[in-house]
């Protein structure tokens, strides 16, 4: 029977203790959230199936600092009008309203805007009609007052729908939407409920760039929540997440080991997930090559795994990840050492 090495046991679980020596990922959040890019308002900005004469309105919407009252009440009543045209012009004209400019983004949803848009989302079979509603109801979700108004609305269901269905920006900003409405706590078990996990998954691992990045937010926020990890897992987050992390050259090994360190955290699942999506050898390898980011996270991920496994443990020790350890514990020690020299 194969016996461990001490030595090598006293890396897995963290040096002289458990987490010695490394960076405990807890104690600096802010490292977490710089590796996300905020879900902002649409970045499409382009209209280019609106008419010469809509195109001049919209326009002068981009410019508006700040919108007539009367002229956001037409564009409520317009919302509901009979004219796929019409709704499209006052939703394009909503989204940019309520873009960059945070005082619109609160008269128009006092305007009684939020009703109609959800209700577009829902039931619209035009696709681009679909996609102006679900941006403009991201951009009106940037106003921390309107979160609550739109998820009372029933809006996370239809933007589920949007993430399931909708045409590529509105799968995007569908992500995004909820990502922002997620900010709520309460929201977050309503969310993985409503079956956002599944296609953001998806998205994640089909998306374009911007997709990929916008589906690791909205995960990331959302697997705060214990019920939604297990969702997450289920749905099969794991094996995208170690094939972004193997891609060392693309801009989401941070974003991918981020959200794979909170899934792994306290889940069993997850961590038997890992391993069964040939994650250890990647994690390994970031060890060995990644950033110093990378490498702490990837560190955190291993000892996740390690602490209580005698399986795992011999298995990350087979593929190597001993000296690199060793090596990352020195130059953390040191980089600790030399920073409570500092604050003295």
């Amino acid at each position: 029977m194969e016996t461990e090495n001490p030595a090598d046991v006293a890396h897995l679980q963290g040096g002289g203790g458990p987490r010695a020596g490394f960076c405990d990922l807890s104690d600096d959040p802010s490292s977490h959230s710089s590796a996300f890019s905020e879900c902002n308002s649409d970045r499409s900005g382009e209209f280019a199936s609106a008419s010469p004469q809509a195109r001049r309105r919209l326009l002068v919407a981009c410019t508006s600092d700040r919108a007539d009252d009367s002229f956001i009440s037409q564009l409520v009543s317009d919302l509901g009008s009979c004219s796929i045209e019409e709704q499209r012009l006052a939703a394009m004209e909503i989204r940019l309203l309520a873009k960059n400019k945070a005082d619109n983004r609160l008269r128009i949803a006092q305007a009684g805007a939020i009703k109609p848009l959800v209700s577009i989302i829902s039931s619209s079979s035009d696709p681009l009609l679909q996609e102006d509603g679900v941006t403009a109801i991201l951009n009106l979700s940037l106003c921390d007052e309107n979160k609550e108004a739109i998820a009372a609305s029933g809006a996370v269901k239809p933007l589920v729908r949007a993430l399931k269905v909708g045409t590529p920006t509105s799968k995007e900003n569908a992500a995004c939407a909820l990502f922002r409405l997620s900010q709520l706590e309460e929201n977050k078990a309503v969310i993985g409920r409503s079956g956002a996990i599944p296609p953001l998954v998806g998205l994640l691992e089909c998306g374009g760039a911007r997709g990929k990045k916008d589906a690791a937010t909205a995960l990331y926020s959302l697997c705060s929540l214990r019920e939604n990890k297990v969702r997450a897992v289920q749905a099969g987050l794991m094996r995208p997440l170690v094939e972004l992390m193997a891609d060392l050259d693309s801009s989401m090994v941070d974003k991918a080991a981020f959200v794979a360190h909170l899934l792994v955290t306290g889940l069993e699942e997850a961590r038997a997930a890992v391993v069964e999506e040939g994650g250890v050898p990647v994690l390994v390898e970031i060890v060995e090559v990644g950033s110093r980011r990378q490498k702490e996270i990837s560190v955190a991920i291993l000892l996740q795994l390690c602490e209580d496994s005698v399986v795992y443990r011999t298995m990350v020790s087979r593929e190597g990840a001993i000296p690199p350890l060793v090596a990352l514990s020195q130059t953390s020690t040191s980089r600790a050492k030399q920073k409570g020299e500092l604050q003295k």
